[in-house]
């Protein structure tokens, strides 16, 4: 990521990068290693620089790294932050979970349940010379047991879910009646399709209403 947007010009166009990594901790560059209550020798601890503070990566998990210019697209960070929430709650609203926003805490929790207040996807940027990378990550069906280990996003006892626990499980009906199915490789693959979709959608339309604002400043001073 940190190659791509180094090297990229004024015409590369945006990417975003869609990746399911093996089980490790990302700490943020002023992140708090105080953050991993209870180091595991098997999962490795490494320092990146996006912001914001530790989280856990590992299998059951859609990671979704946007590569964008900034300035092309007439975006401000803030913008972009909304953006990427949107998208995630779209997403999560297509498998019928219901999730919200916190203010002043990026990411997306759910906002009704048994696991109401709990943190589904986690959000960590870096923006250098205008342009994003790093991106978010959303917990579809995966081991949970590494967040306890840490403060997730450096909020102390803050649960961690996936969609499955959640209950976007999808349902099949058999012959004992209808029962819940794991998430397959073939059902993570269509949610993290769904999630790249809805993040072109909301970037195009947040990229809109800035070339619309421009264009209403840029009258309302003409005149």
């Amino acid at each position: 990521m940190r190659a791509f947007t180094a090297a990229r010009t004024a015409d590369t166009p945006d990417q975003i990068w869609l990746v399911e990594h093996p089980p490790v901790y990302t700490l943020g560059q002023a992140g708090d290693p105080a953050h991993l209550l209870a180091p595991d020798e098997t999962i490795p601890v490494v320092r990146i620089d996006r912001g914001g503070q530790i989280t856990y990566h590992g299998p059951g998990q859609v990671v979704a790294y946007l590569l964008l210019d900034l300035r092309r697209r007439h975006l401000m960070v803030r913008e972009l932050v909304h953006a990427i929430e949107q998208a995630v709650l779209d997403t999560l609203a297509a498998y019928n979970l219901a999730a919200e926003r916190k203010p002043g805490a990026p990411g997306i929790y759910l906002s009704e349940g048994r696991h109401q207040g709990a943190k589904i996807a986690a959000l960590g940027l870096k923006i250098r010379n205008g342009c994003s990378y790093h991106g978010v990550s959303l917990n579809v069906q995966m081991d949970l047991a590494p967040f306890l280990r840490i403060n997730p996003c450096g909020y102390a006892g803050l649960e961690t879910v996936d969609m499955a626990t959640a209950g976007a499980t999808f349902v099949v009906a058999d012959a004992q009646g209808a029962s819940r199915l794991p998430v397959t490789a073939a059902q993570q693959a269509d949610i993290a399709r769904r999630l790249a979709a809805a993040l072109c959608e909301v970037l195009a339309e947040a990229q809109e209403r800035a070339l619309a604002a421009q264009r209403h400043t840029a009258a309302a001073l003409a005149t």
